[in-house]
């Protein structure tokens, strides 16, 4: 998997208002209304990253999910972290 270019990320992040680029890597924030909801989200979230073979730096803290999507192999941002930030923003908007 190539690493993507800074440019290509924040073209691509465009159409990811949640996300930002730093420290070589694609990052977001969601909040919930509890812990039980957060939790949910995050079980969902881990099978689509089994399903990809790519799992995220992440962090919850009561209602709020932190992710961080980087390809190690790559050291770098690729289109396997859209993917899965894609999928992830998918599974959010059907927690909403």
């Amino acid at each position: 998997m190539e690493k993507l270019s800074k440019t290509d990320i924040e073209t691509r992040l465009l159409r990811l208002p949640d996300w930002e680029y730093f420290d070589n890597a694609i990052h977001a924030e969601f909040e919930f209304e509890n812990f039980k909801d957060c939790f949910s989200a995050m079980s969902r979230i881990a099978f689509e990253c089994e399903a990809l073979n790519h799992h995220p730096d992440w962090k919850n803290v009561y209602n709020v999910l932190s992710i961080s999507l980087s390809t190690h192999d790559a050291d770098g941002v690729t289109e396997k972290d859209f993917k899965l930030a894609q999928a992830i923003e998918a599974i959010i908007e059907e927690e909403e």
